[in-house]
């Protein structure tokens, strides 16, 4: 494994929120999305550590679909076709569960901040089994299998070219000027994709883009009581979890309009939050929180996606060039089926079948496919 970066997480996965959230748009992506979780909930068998840093918090993944009175029950019974454990809340239940949360149905007015009288009502669908799982602990976790299976890891160590000998791989040059042949090469690199398809040669007809994502984080104050799921606020345009033992909250955007800031250098772009940001944000999450206080310290920071301008959808397996494979343009959706991808891959390649193995066939995310039809073209896809 050749990582450009001096430590684990330095590029989207550090930045990752993480979310384990099983609903999907597409029954493929729904199945891929229970089978990487059910790797994250058994993650001790997974990665075959005695002692894993990362654990999975099983805090709940709750969708408010704001005015939408029938949404809740239809994800819920599709979600049961699958083995996905789930529940639809209404007002009172929600209040039982989450006391602090609002039940309000109505969408925050985020251009001018104004107020509104709330309207309740709501039918909420809970992922029971959803949560989240801290991604460098995972991540590191990884690399300590990895090393413990044999597997070598190189840190600081970028491709400079790629050769190939007439239609397949032949060897990877390092920056070092060190040669490591190879007949099979995986273009797993994230943002830095386009970077590794130049140095082979190979024009890829999808539009994969590094993004520019930004999430919020602030102390949770004690007027904020009981507890708190992973939320996917679809009135609201946000998303929010626990971090740091139920301490912190992180805030983040599930609309269309804050994944579009694309960034030309993956190495060079802004860490810092924007205020604009906050604002809205803030603004969505008090909506979502009426008795949170005006006080306290607002921190953030930038990660990247590397976001699929065609179907918001990753492109994994062979290409034209016979050893070189593809697994890039996740939009968001990397992290909570990254053990599955690996299972697709890793079954392609050895024709081997073992725990935890997915059933989605690879086909479905072949670069030669043509994009998928979606309603909307956004990490919630």
């Amino acid at each position: 494994m050749l990582e450009k970066g001096a430590a684990v997480g330095e590029g989207s996965t550090g930045a990752s929120s993480a979310v384990c959230r099983t609903r999907y748009s597409l029954d493929e992506m729904l199945v891929l999305a229970r089978d990487g979780i059910d790797a994250y909930r058994d993650w001790q068998s997974f990665t075959g550590l005695k002692k894993p840093r990362a654990s999975f918090h099983n805090e709940g993944v709750l969708w408010m679909p704001g005015s939408d009175r029938t949404w809740a029950d239809k994800e819920h019974e599709r979600m049961q076709r699958f083995g996905v454990s789930s529940a639809v809340l209404d007002d009172q239940d929600m209040q039982k569960r989450f006391p602090s949360m609002s039940t309000c149905t109505l969408a925050p007015d985020l251009e001018t901040g104004e107020t509104h009288s709330c309207e309740g009502g709501s039918r909420n669908l809970i992922e029971l089994e959803g949560g989240y799982v801290d991604p460098v602990d995972a991540a590191q976790d990884l690399v300590q299998a990895c090393q413990e299976s044999g597997v070598d890891l190189y840190f600081k160590t970028r491709v400079a070219d790629i050769t190939t000998q007439g239609s397949r791989v032949e060897s990877i040059s390092l920056e070092n000027r060190d040669k490591i042949a190879t007949p099979l090469l995986i273009n797993a690199s994230g943002p830095w994709c386009q970077q590794i398809f130049d140095a082979v040669g190979l024009k890829v007809n999808w539009e994969l883009k590094p993004v520019r994502i930004q999430v919020l984080y602030r102390d949770i104050p004690e007027e904020i009581t009981g507890d708190i799921p992973v939320c996917v606020d679809m009135a609201g345009g946000i998303y929010f979890r626990t971090q740091n033992r139920g301490r912190q909250l992180v805030v983040g955007s599930v609309l269309a309009e804050d994944e579009e800031e694309f960034v030309t250098d993956p190495d060079d772009f802004r860490r810092e939050h924007d205020d604009e940001f906050e604002l809205s944000k803030l603004h969505a999450l008090h909506h979502r929180f009426p008795n949170l206080p005006y006080r306290g310290k607002i921190r953030g920071y930038c990660g990247l996606y590397t976001f699929n301008r065609d179907d918001v959808h990753p492109i994994l397996g062979p290409t034209e060039i016979e050893g070189f494979w593809v697994a890039n343009g996740f939009s968001g959706h990397g992290f909570k089926l990254a053990p599955a991808i690996g299972s697709m891959l890793a079954q392609s390649i050895t024709g081997e079948k073992r725990d935890f193995d997915t059933d989605v066939p690879l086909s479905f995310f072949a670069i030669d496919r043509a994009p998928i039809r979606l309603d909307s073209k956004t990490v919630l896809a």
